[in-house]
């Protein structure tokens, strides 16, 4: 339902029907854990919030599904798109696969999102007051694209832009957003990544791509980027 929301070249209709069937299916998970409450972020929701009059039913599936959808295809397509990256790169793959240390572990996901920075939506700004940027007027009224992944490969702040580098140091990347519209979610995804490369790697020691890169389909028309699939073999 998630995929389906996010398809912008999808039938309109068909993404509002996923919606309204995402919604129904939170809202009754959201009435379980009133009646069953468990050690879950809902529970805590509504213990916290609900029973406080400080939230509504309604207000509480809204986040969920926000939560869900922004935790989700982030998080599932950063780890595919950084997977086909390493198995691209042996020499990096079996660096992450060997890493004892936190702080390669750490770099390499850093610069795995500095270099791929998945999400490509929600950068349309439009300016409320004249402001100077770099030399450039941006007047009042004038619509701005905030590219966080052109940001992300800016020469004259990341050398050789274009080339992993987990020993990349600083690595002051916008992957999760600056100031105070950074994703709330980024220790988490953070987290998951620093803990999911490694792992599968030391698992799937001989994993490698079973097509060429040519042959992979990216996900180009969504806003969130990464491979439609990801064939492997071991």
């Amino acid at each position: 339902h998630s995929s389906d929301m996010l398809n912008a070249t999808a039938d309109p209709h068909e993404a509002v029907r996923a919606g309204k069937a995402l919604a129904r299916y939170v809202y009754g998970l959201v009435q379980a854990s009133r009646l069953i409450p468990g050690d879950d972020l809902l529970s805590r929701l509504i213990d916290a919030r609900l029973r406080t009059g400080e939230l509504t039913d309604r207000e509480i599936t809204s986040m969920a599904i926000l939560l869900l959808v922004a935790g989700h295809e982030t998080t599932a397509n950063q780890l595919a798109l950084g997977v086909a990256a390493l198995l691209c790169d042996p020499d990096q793959a079996a660096r992450l696969r060997e890493a004892t240390d936190a702080d390669v572990v750490n770099g390499a996901v850093e610069e795995l999102l500095r270099l791929l920075t998945i999400t490509h939506f929600g950068r349309r700004r439009v300016a409320t007051e004249d402001v100077a940027v770099s030399g450039t007027l941006i007047r009042a009224g004038e619509g701005v694209i905030a590219a966080a992944d052109i940001a992300n490969r800016d020469p004259d702040i990341f050398a050789d832009p274009d080339r992993f580098d987990p020993t990349r140091t600083p690595n002051r990347h916008v992957a999760f957003g600056f100031g105070v519209h950074q994703c709330l979610g980024q220790p988490l995804a953070r987290l998951e990544l620093q803990i999911a490369f490694p792992a599968l790697l030391r698992r799937f020691p001989d994993l490698r791509p079973a097509v060429g890169v040519d042959e992979i389909a990216f996900r180009d028309k969504l806003p969130i980027y990464g491979p439609q699939a990801l064939p492997v073999t071991w």
